[in-house]
């Protein structure tokens, strides 16, 4: 079991891939916790501490913000943009998982500070081995520029 495990917020609305992604983190005791928001408004209000999440988050720094892309009400994209722009947010790390194969939406998001874009494999098992590399990758083997309170 890894030691020191960090927070890992979860932004998707696909229940399928909510359970898959849940279930390659926690078999391979990458997170804590994990903040599941299955809209683009909760995200936001969430990472940001607005509305009814105002008085809470699950920690300062995140260890990894993983955003799909197409998400009901605000989209992953704009989401990415505010998390770069605010300087509470820039520095945690934000790995898109999607299933557009659309080169405009990678592009974009990488011009506004993706860490990584991935695309959602049809293969179950494939998808899960790559959300426990990304878990493995952002939250225990990379050194964030801040410390985290875990």
């Amino acid at each position: 079991m890894i030691e020191n495990m960090l927070d890992i917020i979860l932004v998707e609305d696909n229940p399928a891939d909510i359970e898959l992604t849940l279930n390659a983190l926690q078999e391979h005791n990458l997170a804590n916790r994990v903040k599941v928001l299955r809209d683009g408004k909760d995200a936001v209000n969430y990472i940001f501490r607005q509305g009814e999440f105002s008085g809470c988050g699950i920690c300062e720094h995140p260890a990894l913000i993983l955003l799909d892309l197409n998400l009901p009400k605000i989209d992953g994209l704009e989401i990415l943009k505010r998390i770069r722009l605010n300087e509470r947010t820039s520095s945690i790390p934000v790995v898109v998982l999607t299933s557009s194969h659309a080169d405009k939406e990678r592009i974009e998001s990488y011009q506004l500070g993706v860490n990584s874009y991935i695309q959602k494999s049809v293969h179950v098992d494939d998808y899960a081995k790559a959300v426990a590399q990304i878990g493995l990758y952002w939250a225990v083997l990379n050194r964030p520029p801040y410390h985290h309170n875990a």
